[in-house]
């Protein structure tokens, strides 16, 4: 299949354009390595980088479990994310401002704060698949379990999960608008 483009399974990674490559921005192909990254998506366009392009990703691994963390600042940079695992387990934390289509094979599960805020711009598994450039897109081909969580783009981490859980159990995911109090009625005799 694909030969390793990048040789660290751990830690953090910069995903910059690459215009050489046909196929990916970035790519790991590991065997039976555990995978745990977090993929920093850049804040700008790269010189000679097209308009409309993309940041596209690949990440395969065998029998061990995955875990990305696709961390993008404010300023939205689109990107495709494949995510191969044949038996095992994976778990993928998406800036809370996706929007775009999620296609995968396998039992999914969402946090609470993926369900707050991510749950209403997504598309899940639509039969037919559109390309488009100008939307987020993922899929992820595996027998395991997937669970999908979100990356909060405004604190640039991953979800506080008591917090996003109380917000869904008592609804209070936005704040009600402030009253005008009329504080002049104290002045009146």
């Amino acid at each position: 299949m694909f030969q390793l483009c990048r040789n660290s399974t751990y830690g953090s990674h910069k995903v910059k354009y690459q215009g050489d490559s046909p196929d990916w921005d970035f790519c790991l192909d590991i065997g039976n390595k555990p995978i745990d990254l977090s993929l920093v998506m850049p804040h700008y366009r790269a010189r000679n980088q097209p308009i409309d392009h993309r940041m596209s990703m690949f990440v395969a691994s065998d029998a061990a479990p995955i875990k990305l963390k696709v961390c993008r600042n404010i300023c939205r940079s689109k990107f495709a994310l494949d995510v191969q695992a044949d038996t095992s387990d994976v778990t993928i934390w998406l800036p809370s401002d996706f929007k775009g289509q999620i296609h995968h094979s396998g039992k999914a599960s969402f946090s609470a704060g993926f369900v707050n805020r991510i749950m209403r711009n997504v598309r899940f598994n639509e039969p037919t698949y559109q390309d488009n450039n100008n939307e987020d897109d993922v899929v992820v081909y595996t027998q395991g379990h997937i669970t999908f969580r979100m990356w909060d783009v405004q604190t640039c981490a991953p979800e506080c999960s008591h917090k996003e859980a109380l917000k869904r159990m008592f609804g209070c995911a936005q704040r009600a608008p402030e009253t005008a109090i009329d504080w002049d009625f104290l002045l009146k005799d």
